[in-house]
């Protein structure tokens, strides 16, 4: 029997051509495809500045660079991330402050986000957690009255939108993932949307040396940047993942509505907020009832496995990992996240998939879990 992974991208055979152009082409690293790139994803945000990045870790941090935020700074999150949306906090020299998931939405709780904030606060990172949008309203109006930076950890979002509106076309700074999972990918890499040319010359700086070119041929450095630059390799995948976004989401949506339909809801699972408005149905995650298990979750993900279903676990709550529980972090702390990422299971959901394998993926969901039920 196949393997069906929970995930795969969806490469055409027009994208493998333009790959093989730009290989002949002579010029592989930064050039005219990763500007094409950025114009059309500006064109997406609505006339946006937008800048690509080798990964959204690294535009993240740079976009954090651009908020002002160092030493002494603090930035609040959600422990239930990925691990990039603390680490790059840790590495501009600022302290990640969690507040606890909303166990409704999965995401950021905003009810809980004021009793963080301190005089050090300086930004707040929001997580779109599997594509459902943390709620832009509430949360800019937090921004607002506190004067706080928003630096939208928008890398599972592509193509989602928050009443009516895409993702990336209003808000603070924006960041993209395209890595090989997301719903379009440039094998690696990312982006950040802006809010003004200023703001772009300084990623542009950031993300390459801190080199200015001069037009004699000379350059300055006038900040401290890194490496973090797309190729053109990956940015032409990218151009053609972008034509095929709306077709990829739309696929994804009525994947989405399959499982839905067909999961057994007797079986005591949460499913993930039934959202066909905002989110762009990146991953379908039911939460497992663990404590009428006779298995752990991961002894269960096994037992897929061997049924020749991939299930991957998206994510632990990161305050519960060494680097953090050194810093005084404990369990207890942030139960929501704590009971989500310890019971949280991710079924395949990519745009190739079949009808029939959602059922398949339903079927075998239904019978693993009822032979371990107590």
């Amino acid at each position: 029997m196949e393997f069906l992974p929970f995930t795969r991208p969806a490469i055409d055979e027009d994208t493998i051509a333009a790959v093989g152009e730009v290989l002949r082409s002579g010029w592989i690293t930064t050039g005219p495809r990763c500007q094409q790139l950025e114009a059309e994803l500006s064109a997406f945000c609505g006339g946006r500045p937008v800048r690509l990045a080798a990964s959204a870790t690294a535009a993240l941090e740079m976009a954090l660079q651009i908020a002002g935020v160092g030493p002494g700074d603090e930035v609040i999150t959600c422990p239930l991330s990925w691990i990039a949306t603390a680490n790059v906090i840790m590495k501009v020299g600022a302290t990640p402050v969690f507040v606890d998931a909303d166990p409704a939405t999965r995401n950021i709780d905003l009810a809980k986000i004021e009793a963080a904030i301190t005089p050090r606060t300086r930004a707040i990172i929001p997580v779109d957690l599997a594509g459902l949008p943390v709620d832009r309203d509430r949360l800019y109006d937090i921004a607002r009255r506190h004067k706080l930076r928003v630096v939208e950890d928008a890398a599972q979002a592509m193509g989602a939108g928050w009443n009516g509106q895409a993702i990336g076309r209003g808000g603070d700074l924006v960041s993209f993932s395209f890595h090989a999972n997301k719903n379009m990918t440039s094998g690696e890499g990312g982006c950040l949307v802006l809010n003004n040319a200023e703001e772009a010359r300084l990623f542009e700086k950031l993300r390459l040396q801190g080199v200015t070119r001069l037009p004699d041929g000379t350059m300055d450095v006038d900040v401290l940047g890194g490496k973090a630059n797309m190729t053109d390799i990956a940015a032409v995948i990218g151009l053609g993942q972008l034509k095929q976004l709306d077709g990829f989401n739309a696929r994804r949506r009525e994947l989405a509505r399959l499982y839905f339909q067909h999961f057994d809801r007797s079986l005591g699972c949460e499913l993930p907020p039934e959202d066909f408005a905002n989110s762009n149905w990146h991953m379908f995650q039911p939460l497992l009832p663990l404590e009428r298990m006779s298995i752990s979750r991961g002894q269960f993900i096994a037992r897929m496995k061997a049924e020749h279903i991939g299930v991957g676990v998206h994510y632990p709550a990161m305050h519960l990992f060494a680097l953090f529980r050194d810093k005084g972090y404990a369990e207890g702390q942030y139960p929501v996240a704590e009971d989500i990422g310890a019971r949280t299971v991710t079924l395949p959901l990519f745009p190739a998939m079949r009808d029939e394998d959602v059922l398949r993926v339903c079927q075998t969901f239904s019978a693993a879990l009822r032979a371990v039920l107590h």
